[in-house]
C-alpha cells in the first residue's frame, strides 16, 4: 500500500502537535473582523462599543466552557453537532452540522476575495479573480496531504496575528502614555471615551446593534475542539484552551479596542471604511500605515480560510461517519489519515462560490451569505442546550469531566434565554431582518432534510 493510498478504517491520525493546538487556540479567535470589521463597531456604538464587545466576549466565553465540558469529556472530530446528535437527537446533529458546514464553505469565497483584493493592490496585472482563486488552491493543497500541514500552516498565522496585535497594544500604551513621540502629537488617550457625545452618543440601542457586529467576530473559537480530536492528548489540550479564553478575549479584543477608541474619534470616517487599526496608525501619522494593515489583514484572511477549509472537511467527515452524510465518499482517508474526498468536496463549493461572487450580480452572492448570517447564534444555543441534557447524562454514567462548566445549570440557562432574545432583536432591525428570515428559511429547509434522512434510514429496520 503506498502512502497516499485509501486506509480501510476510515479513521483521522493524530497528526496535530501540542503547539499547533496550542496556536490554534490562542489565535481562533483572532479573524479579519477585529482588524476591519471592529470600525464599523465603533462607528456604530461609538465609546460604548466596549459594552458590547464585552457583552459578546462573555457570552462566548460561556458558550467555550459548555462546549469545553462536553468535548474534554467527549473529543470528536465532529464536536458539537456529534454532542448534539446524542443530546437532543439526531435531527438536531444533522442540522447543526451542516448549518456549520455551510457557513464555513461560504467563508471561503469571502476570505478568498478579501486576500485577492490586497494582493491585486500590490500586483495590479493580475485580475482579482485569478488571486482568489491562486489562494484557494494554495491552501486546499496544504489540507490534501496531510494535517500537520494545516497545523504548521497555521501556527505561523497565528504566531504572526498574535505578534501584530502584541506589538499594536504595546505601541498604543507608550503612546498614550506620552512615552513614545508621533507625529500627531496630541493622542487623545481616556477623554476620548467621554468627548464626542458621552461614552452612550448613540443610546444602548446602538450598543445592542454593535453586539450583533461584534459577535460574528468570535466565530471559530471552537475549531479548537475540532483539531484537539487529532491530537495525542485532546482532553488536554481542550482544557487548556477553555482556561485561556477569558484572557484572549480580554487582550485580544478588548485591550485592542479600548486603546483604538482612546487614539480614533469614534466619529472619524476611517474607521468604518479602513478598518479600526488603520485608522488608529493614520491618526498617530504613522507612515506606511496602509501597507502594514494590509499585511496583517492579508495574514488574518488566509488564517481564516486556511481554517474554513479544515472545519468544513472535518465536519461534513463526522457526518459522514454518523450517516448523516454520504458514508463511502466523505469518510475514507489516506493513508496520512486525511479525510481528502471531505476536503475536495467542501473546497469544490467553496470554488463554486467563489466563482459565482466574480460572475453573478452582486445581489446573488449577497443574498447566498445572509443565509449564515445567524448560524452562530443557532450554534451557540445548541450547545448550550446539548450541555444542559448533556452533563446530566455525563454524570449519571460515571464520565470523568476534565471541565466543568461555571454556575451550572443558572449560566448555562442565562444563554439558553439571552440568544433568542438577540434573535428576536434583529428580527426588529432592518439591516438584519434579512439575514435573519434568509437563515431561517435555509435551517428549515435542512430540518425537514434531516427527517427524511432519518425516516429512510429507519425504514429498511422496520
Amino acid at each position: 500500500m503506498t502512502e497516499t493510498s485509501e486506509r480501510p478504517d476510515t479513521e483521522l491520525r493524530a497528526g496535530l502537535r501540542n503547539r499547533h493546538v496550542t496556536m490554534i487556540s490562542i489565535a481562533g479567535v483572532i479573524g479579519a473582523g477585529l482588524f476591519v470589521g471592529s470600525g464599523t463597531a465603533i462607528a456604530t456604538a461609538g465609546p460604548g462599543v466596549l459594552l458590547s464587545y464585552l457583552f459578546a466576549g462573555a457570552l462566548v466565553v460561556l458558550v467555550m466552557r459548555m462546549l469545553g465540558e462536553m468535548a474534554a469529556a467527549q473529543p470528536d472530530s465532529g464536536s458539537f453537532s456529534t454532542y448534539a446528535e446524542r443530546a437532543i437527537g439526531p435531527w438536531a446533529g444533522f442540522t447543526v452540522g451542516w448549518l456549520y458546514w455551510w457557513f464555513w464553505v461560504l467563508v471561503i469565497p469571502v476570505e478568498a476575495t478579501a486576500a485577492a483584493t490586497i494582493l491585486n493592490s500590490w500586483v495590479t496585472v493580475v485580475p482579482q479573480w485569478t488571486w482568489a482563486l491562486v489562494v484557494t488552491l494554495l491552501l486546499t493543497v496544504t489540507n490534501l496531504f496531510d494535517v500537520s500541514n494545516y497545523g504548521e500552516f497555521e501556527f505561523w498565522f497565528a504566531l504572526l496575528k498574535v505578534v501584530a496585535i502584541i506589538a499594536f497594544i504595546v505601541f498604543g500604551i507608550l503612546v498614550v502614555a506620552g512615552l513614545i513621540p508621533v507625529p500627531a502629537g496630541d493622542v487623545g488617550g481616556l477623554s476620548r471615551l467621554v468627548d464626542q457625545g458621552g461614552f452612550l452618543p448613540n443610546g444602548v440601542g446602538a450598543v445592542v446593534a454593535a453586539v450583533l457586529v461584534t459577535m460574528f467576530s468570535f466565530m471559530g473559537t471552537e475549531i479548537v475542539t475540532i483539531a484537539a480530536a487529532e491530537s495525542d492528548h485532546p482532553a488536554q489540550q481542550i482544557r487548556r484552551a477553555t482556561r485561556s479564553v477569558i484572557w484572549r478575549i480580554s487582550i485580544f479584543y478588548l485591550a485592542s479596542i479600548l486603546l483604538v477608541v482612546m487614539i480614533v474619534p469614534w466619529t472619524d470616517p476611517r474607521l468604518p471604511e479602513n478598518g479600526s487599526y488603520q485608522a488608529a496608525l493614520e491618526v498617530l501619522g504613522i507612515p506606511g500605515a496602509k501597507a502594514i494593515v494590509d499585511v496583517v489583514v492579508l495574514v488574518a484572511v488566509a488564517s481564516c480560510l486556511n481554517s474554513a477549509l479544515y472545519t468544513a472537511s472535518r465536519m461534513i467527515y463526522s457526518l459522514g461517519r454518523r450517516g448523516r452524510a454520504p458514508a463511502a465518499a466523505v469518510t475514507r482517508t489516506t493513508a496520512r489519515g486525511v479525510p481528502r474526498v471531505a476536503v475536495l468536496a467542501s473546497t469544490a463549493i467553496g470554488f463554486v462560490t467563489v466563482v459565482a461572487n466574480y460572475a453573478f450580480p452582486e445581489e446573488v452572492f449577497s443574498t447566498l451569505l445572509a443565509t449564515s448570517g445567524a448560524v452562530a447564534l443557532l450554534v451557540y444555543q445548541v450547545i448550550a442546550v446539548s450541555q444542559l441534557r448533556l452533563r446530566r447524562a455525563l454524570e449519571r454514567d460515571g464520565v470523568a469531566m476534565p471541565v466543568r462548566m461555571w454556575g451550572y445549570p443558572y449560566l448555562t440557562w442565562a444563554v439558553v434565554v439571552v440568544i433568542p432574545v438577540i434573535l428576536v432583536y434583529m428580527a426588529t432591525r432592518e439591516g438584519s431582518r434579512f439575514d435573519l428570515a434568509m437563515t431561517a428559511v435555509i435551517a428549515a429547509l435542512v430540518v425537514v432534510l434531516s427527517i427524511v434522512a432519518t425516516r429512510r434510514r429507519r425504514a429498511p429496520a422496520e
